[in-house]
């Protein structure tokens, strides 16, 4: 089995297969997790820069699911909403280092990850900061842990709540962590919830520039963060989708293309949650983010629970 795994024909093959024959990227990330946690990963860095590449791609294609109108109806209606949980998840996550003890740059990094979109959030975060390659490491390796479970509860608990659509969308995009994630939770809950999670994600996504771009001029470095290339695709698709009407199978076909692709690409996702990743996972640091992600959970659940925090799903119309 460890010589098959060094193969990176191995670790293809068997994304193809999984987006080829379902999408539901919940068993994707847990046949991956399993492999990796059970056999090892020896071409760790390879695949988790593949799962990098084939992520902005299904989210992309899954731009061909929406009309540019509505991209922009939900993205403007969720600026509030995701400026308020971002602040309110920074605030409490540097607090509860601060009690914790956690180091700062390690605490920044777990709480903007936390706030932002996960390991996107921590690349851009790390150099602004003058982060350890430890610091990041760690921050990395707990955030992994907590968004694969994001994926596998989330939607059993949005079940659970009795909650609609819309109102899961929401939750699964302010809530969970990585864009991965968010996507592959949402699709499994259905299509309103999908289109509103992606378009609330991307736009929480969107507050890495001046969040990593304040730190930066605050630590005095000069870095710069990335430029988010398939935000840009995502609304290109949705463009295209709404000049061109004539091809609305095509769209509704690279759609379906990108929901399927999300469990190949979850499946190598969870191929880099190795015993390696989990030996850097600090109690106190998982204490932390295990706190502050319970309260972003519980603070977004009251808020659209109770109407304070909606996005109709009529929007998507």
């Amino acid at each position: 089995m460890q010589k098959l795994l060094s193969y990176k024909t191995f670790w293809f093959a068997a994304a193809l297969i999984l987006s080829i024959t379902t999408d539901f990227p919940a068993i994707g990330l847990i046949i991956g997790i399993a492999i990796a946690l059970v056999f090892g990963n020896p071409l760790k860095n390879i695949t988790g820069k593949i799962s990098k590449n084939l992520l902005q791609i299904s989210v992309i294609l899954l731009g061909f699911g929406m009309q540019i109108g509505v991209i922009l109806k939900v993205g403007f209606a969720s600026i509030g909403i995701t400026f308020t949980s971002i602040a309110i998840t920074m605030i409490a996550g540097l607090l509860l280092g601060r009690f914790f003890h956690i180091e700062r740059n390690l605490s920044i990094l777990l709480t903007s990850g936390t706030a932002i979109c996960g390991g996107s959030a921590i690349a851009a975060m790390s150099p602004a900061i003058n982060a350890t390659q430890g610091q990041t490491a760690v921050a990395m390796a707990v955030v992994f842990l907590l968004n694969a479970l994001g994926l596998i509860i989330f939607p059993p608990l949005g079940h659970l709540l009795g909650m609609d659509e819309a109102s899961f969308g929401l939750w699964a995009a302010i809530s969970i962590h990585d864009t991965s994630s968010v996507v592959g939770a949402a699709a499994q809950y259905g299509a309103v919830a999908a289109g509103i999670a992606v378009t609330v994600k991307l736009t929480r996504a969107l507050w890495i520039f001046p969040l990593a771009f304040g730190a930066a001029k605050f630590n005095k470095s000069e870095t710069k963060p990335p430029f988010q290339w398939f935000l840009a695709g995502f609304l290109l698709a949705g463009l295209i989708t709404t000049l061109f009407p004539a091809g609305n199978d095509m769209w509704h076909s690279l759609s379906t293309a990108g929901r399927h692709l999300m469990t190949g690409t979850l499946f190598l996702v969870g191929a880099g949650l190795t015993m390696e990743e989990l030996r850097k996972v600090g109690v106190r640091s998982l204490l932390v983010s295990v706190i502050l992600w319970i309260i972003i959970t519980i603070v977004s659940l009251a808020a659209i629970s109770t109407g304070t925090w909606y996005i109709s799903p009529d929007i998507l119309k």
